[in-house]
Formats: structure tokens, sequence, C-alpha cells
């Protein structure tokens, strides 16, 4: 048996349909603008992380990759985000101070960058 619906219903029904179609698409707008963001940020650290990762090789002088790993010891011991150890040391560049947490890490992971060289 086939139920018949009122013209009132169907309209209803159609602006249910096309409210729901909107709110999905509305959700997709605002998890493209999410994700959008979040690359824009990664790529602005990424850079900053690219230009600390070339100061330690100058100062260290070590492989990208020696350094990458340094700049992860010295965030990890420090409990700071990565982004931010870098931006501290490009920071140095304008005559900012390394903050002394951030400094006696990076001595201490280029003391062992430097034992393991000597190996």
């Amino acid at each position: 048996m086939h139920q018949v619906t009122t013209p009132s219903e169907e309209r209803r029904l159609l602006t249910a349909v096309a409210s729901a179609e909107e709110t999905a698409l509305l959700a997709e707008v605002v998890e493209l603008r999410a994700r959008n963001e979040q690359l824009e940020q990664a790529l602005a650290s990424r850079a900053v992380i690219d230009q600390a990762r070339g100061m330690v090789m100058a100062l260290a002088p070590c492989s990208s990759e020696r350094a990458w790993d340094l700049l992860v010891d010295v965030s990890q011991h420090c409990n700071v985000k990565l982004r931010n150890v870098a931006a501290a040391l490009v920071a140095t560049t304008r005559d900012e101070t390394l903050p002394g947490q951030i400094q006696r890490e990076l001595r201490r992971a280029l003391r062992r960058l430097y034992a393991g060289a000597r190996r």
C-alpha cells in the first residue's frame, strides 16, 4: 500500500532535504577551511624549521638529517613544539635572546652530536 502525501507535506519534505543538503555542504566548507588553515600553518612552520635547520647545519657543521634530529631532540627535551624551537632559534638573527631552556638543550644536543662524530 502506497501512502499519498499532501502538497504541504511534500513542501516540508523538500525543505528538509534541501536543508540537510545545505547543512552537509556547510559542514564540508567548514572542514575544508579548517584543513586550509592547518596547511597554511604547516607551510609557515616548515619554512621556519628549514631556516633553523640551515642555521644548525652552519653552526655544527652537519647534514640536513642530523640538523633535523638535533632540533627534534631539543624540542623533545624542552617539551616545546618543534616549530617554536625553530622560531626561537631563527629569532636570534634579529638579536632576540634564545630562551634559557632551549639554549641549554641546544648546547647538550650539540655536545652529543660532536661526541658522536668523534667515534
